[in-house]
């Protein structure tokens, strides 16, 4: 359950002020892929069940975060809309095409970025399929349970990544929650020492030690962007 920590702070931010920009829902993106792949590769190559639980606990958490991030980004959205309808003064009416972006119109510039929670859980079904009939017919294929359980560690790794580029572009991290990052870097540090005690999978040493990595740059991030951040009230 100590996977699941960092986020809470996050999500009360989110939902206190009513405002999802400052957290990356690729984040959940990556999270909610990783451990998906993950179960796939635990029935090729049994590891710990605690590992394992944590693949499901981590998932129904994205989910929850997912959820929340959608709907107050769906409301910011329709708000702002409609105040640069009522400074123009335009008379055209706002039909909900213009703030519907589902995952069934398949449009590649609002890929991870549609307003209802359903398309998400439609992409997360189909991925899941694919890979599970693949581990399905290629259960006995090491080389291909090996390479499964690499790429589900590499993904995990990289998912301090979408947040990184976040901060990076607008050369801030307003409304991102300090506590989470922390929380992630304890996390991966203990985990990490975790995998080095019980002998785990090669793949899962390389996941942590690239996961703290990445949790120290948007540490420093914090540091170097504090001056760009508006003080409270302001």
């Amino acid at each position: 359950f100590g996977g699941i920590l960092p986020y809470i702070p996050q999500y009360m931010i989110i939902k206190r002020k009513q405002n999802a920009e400052g957290f990356s829902n690729y984040v959940c993106l990556t999270l909610l892929i990783a451990n998906i792949i993950r179960i796939e590769f635990w029935f090729g190559k049994h590891f710990e069940i605690p590992l394992l639980l944590q693949s499901i606990v981590m998932i129904i958490c994205m989910l929850i975060m997912l959820e929340l991030w959608t709907r107050i980004h769906s409301l910011s959205m329709r708000r702002h809309l409609e105040g640069e309808e009522s400074v123009s003064g335009s008379k055209e009416i706002l039909t909900d095409e213009i703030f519907d972006k589902k995952f069934t119109d398949f449009e590649v510039d609002y890929f991870w970025r549609w307003t209802k929670f359903t398309s998400y859980l439609q992409f997360l079904c189909i991925i899941t399929i694919i890979f599970s009939t693949m581990t399905w017919l290629l259960l006995n294929n090491m080389v291909y349970i090996e390479s499964i359980g690499l790429l589900a560690v590499l993904i995990e790794a990289l998912l301090g990544i979408p947040q990184f580029i976040r901060n990076f572009r607008l050369k801030s991290t307003e409304g991102m929650s300090v506590k989470m990052v922390l929380l992630w870097a304890a996390g991966d540090i203990y985990k990490t020492v975790y995998f080095i005690l019980r002998n785990a999978p090669k793949q899962f040493l390389l996941c942590g030690i690239l996961q703290i990595t990445i949790d120290f740059a948007i540490l420093l991030q914090v540091i170097v962007y504090s001056r760009n951040t508006r003080p409270r009230g302001q």
